[in-house]
């Protein structure tokens, strides 16, 4: 069987997220859950300029080992006032001195730890249209009061 060519990726935007500090209900089933409050945000790129509406979440799972697994649900309003429902899982995980800075706050060398996420982007929008139809990749790093990703388009 041939292999195909790998995609090519596409610079979309830039985001930065600011959150409150985290809820924590504990220990679940699931895992150890973290629950954080989007505060604001902005995206920024040539085909794409955004505010975040406050008022999203990040539902965090925390693993054993201190990888985190992300579950965020935003909402987008762009400069023409368009609304653009944003969704994303992602995967935080390094070596545990490494992730136990991140948590305390720390501003760390993101080649220190991967950190990845899968956008997912809906709209009613005409004009952006073409976001539903593609599909995105994230490269993030996490911030003391935050978190910012470049996103692209996978080609």
């Amino acid at each position: 069987m041939k292999r195909l060519a790998a995609p090519e990726l596409t610079f979309l935007c830039n985001m930065g997220l600011t959150v409150e500090n985290a809820h924590l209900p504990g220990k679940t089933p699931i895992g150890s859950r973290r629950i954080i409050r989007v505060t604001g945000g902005q995206l920024q790129g040539d085909k794409l300029n955004a505010i975040v509406v406050p008022g999203g979440d990040d539902w965090i799972t925390v693993q054993e080992d201190g990888t985190i697994i992300q579950d965020v649900r935003i909402l987008l309003q762009t400069e023409e006032k368009e609304l653009i429902l944003m969704t994303y899982r992602g995967i935080r995980t390094g070596p545990i001195e490494v992730l136990k800075r991140l948590d305390n706050g720390e501003q760390v060398d993101p080649k220190k730890y991967y950190f990845r996420t899968t956008p997912v982007f809906e709209t009613a929008s005409g004009k952006y249209n073409w976001l539903n139809q593609k599909m995105f990749v994230s490269n993030g790093i996490r911030l003391p009061n935050g978190v910012q990703y470049s996103i692209y388009i996978v080609e």
